[in-house]
């Protein structure tokens, strides 16, 4: 039997974290260069943290050695608990649906900082929400099939896949949303671009939010909430 609530799973970088700016000031902070957004949509996952094509020697010959890489690491952390900031909007949604009944909200996460639960604690705090008052906060290794844990949340809660949303900014988190039965909120403002999302991997456009403003729309409507 089906639960009378809703569910709606959300994500770190790239969706409700301007994860771009932080991984640039990090890379600036070690005197490397990230390049612009667009280009950064474009690499393969290698390419985001090490840089593109044209900043790809630099930044590989700086980021040789497991210490320095735990440098970054570092840094990043650092860089996401006291200057990382969410997208217009985000936080706001957040406290409108943790004040809804009969949802549930989690936030499932590949984040690479050290303590990653903490750091995202941190950050959301900066930002009047407390992530201790989700449902649940996940850490999922880069190894590991994102769909298993949203599938896993869902038949927790008893939820209705019919009644239950998950949000991501990569086709791989759109797959895992479809592969869970769960509907797909996209974006394409974070690591993969519209064009990217639609054209190479299928995505349908109509899934796919430009802004974090029509993120938030959408979900409201979805949800009843305007």
């Amino acid at each position: 039997m089906y639960s009378h609530e809703q569910l709606i799973i959300l994500d770190a970088d790239g969706t409700t974290i301007d994860a771009f700016s932080a991984i640039g000031k990090t890379f600036a902070h070690h005197g490397m260069d990230i390049g612009d957004l667009a280009r950064f949509q474009k690499r393969h996952r290698l390419f985001k943290y090490l840089g593109g094509l044209k900043e790809f020697p630099v930044n590989l010959q700086k980021q040789l050695g497991k210490q320095k890489r735990s440098q970054l690491i570092a840094t990043l952390t650092e860089v996401y608990r006291e200057e990382a900031q969410l997208y217009p909007g985000i936080a706001e949604l957040i406290q409108t649906l943790l004040a809804t009944p009969d949802l549930r909200i989690g936030l499932i996460t590949r984040n690479i900082t050290i303590e990653p639960e903490e750091t995202l604690g941190c950050l959301f705090l900066r930002h009047g929400v407390d992530t201790r008052d989700l449902d649940f906060l996940l850490h999922v290794p880069l190894a590991q099939d994102k769909g298993t844990h949203f599938r896993v949340a869902r038949e927790r809660f008893a939820i209705n896949p019919a009644r239950a949303y998950a949000c991501g900014d990569e086709h791989k988190d759109f797959l895992a949303a479809i592969s869970a039965g769960m509907h797909p909120f996209m974006v394409s403002y974070g690591f993969e671009n519209h064009m990217r999302l639609t054209q190479k991997f299928g995505v349908p456009e109509e899934v796919i939010s430009p802004t974090p403003a029509a993120l938030c729309e959408r979900i409201y409507n979805a949800l009843n909430l305007v």
